[in-house]
């Protein structure tokens, strides 16, 4: 079956993204303008550049929540611009990862498997805009910045409550590889030690020598509801697929759980990551 963007039940949605931006934007104008504001007058009361503004206006940028709160009362909009926050909220991820990204808010456990960079809950800033940066083809530099925003955003479920049990496994290949350059490696083999250290949080890694590998056909997400639901998400070229059957569902976690076991122990993988840190001389950093 050729991959493609679902939602979990199955079925092929509508991509909401840009209509809801630009109604959106459309909106915001019309109100600054009834209000007798000009984009300064705005940006002054909402602490936003007027060219921030315009991009919101034009649909060119996705506004935070905190705008939207601060410009639905400056211009008086009387909640109109508040009700829009949940569909805005959805459209800053792009399509194929929409629906994994709303069961990821509410998930009590996320377990991860990558083998092709650092997952995007682990990341720092730098290194996602790095990534976002050198995608083809070349995302808009709007773009890029909306897409780092929404990724540092996902990273709220550390801080969320009740804790929601974390798990990564990650290739030795991924630490290795200098996304962004060196400094930028070397923060976020700095931030991977941070996160490690959570008592809700492992992190395992596969290193290169390990002859028995189970994880070979990529990498994927699983997760599970406060419903109990258990969903695997899996992703390849911007295609992505939710599996919601319990059958192919338990088979990835049973992959997962060899991984686990094939991998490093926590505790081992973060004295790796240490010794990838204390390493000026590692190839990757030349």
């Amino acid at each position: 079956m050729q991959a493609d963007t679902y939602d979990v039940d199955g079925q092929r949605p509508v991509d909401p993204g840009t209509g809801v931006v630009s109604a959106f934007g459309r909106q915001l104008k019309l109100l600054r303008t009834r209000a007798g504001l000009e984009r300064p007058d705005l940006g002054s009361r909402t602490g936003y550049s007027p060219s921030t503004i315009a991009a919101f206006e034009q649909g060119r940028r996705i506004p935070s929540p905190e705008f939207i709160d601060r410009a639905d009362e400056a211009v008086d909009a009387r909640g109109v611009l508040k009700a829009m926050k949940e569909e805005i909220a959805k459209a800053q991820y792009p399509a194929f990862f929409r629906d994994a990204a709303r069961l990821e808010m509410d998930a009590i456990e996320v377990h991860v498997y990558a083998t092709l960079a650092i997952p995007g809950l682990l990341q720092t800033e730098e290194y996602a805009r790095a990534v976002f940066a050198t995608r083809r083809p070349l995302l808009s530099e709007d773009t890029v910045t909306q897409r780092v925003l929404a990724r540092m955003a996902r990273q709220e479920i550390f801080s969320r409550e009740p804790m929601p049990t974390l798990s990564f496994v990650i290739d030795e290949s991924v630490l290795r590889r200098p996304v962004g350059g060196r400094p930028v490696r070397q923060g976020q083999l700095e931030q991977l030690l941070s996160h490690g250290r959570r008592r809700n949080v492992e992190i395992q890694v596969m290193p290169l020598d390990c002859e028995e590998h189970c994880g070979l056909a990529g990498p994927f997400t699983l997760i599970e509801t406060r419903e109990g639901r258990r969903v695997a998400y899996v992703e390849v070229q911007r295609d992505s697929r939710l599996h919601t059957e319990r059958a192919t569902v338990r088979e990835i976690e049973e992959q997962y759980g060899l991984l686990r076991a094939q991998a490093l122990t926590p505790r081992e993988s973060l004295a790796f990551i240490e010794n990838l840190l204390g390493d000026r001389d590692d190839r990757s950093d030349a």
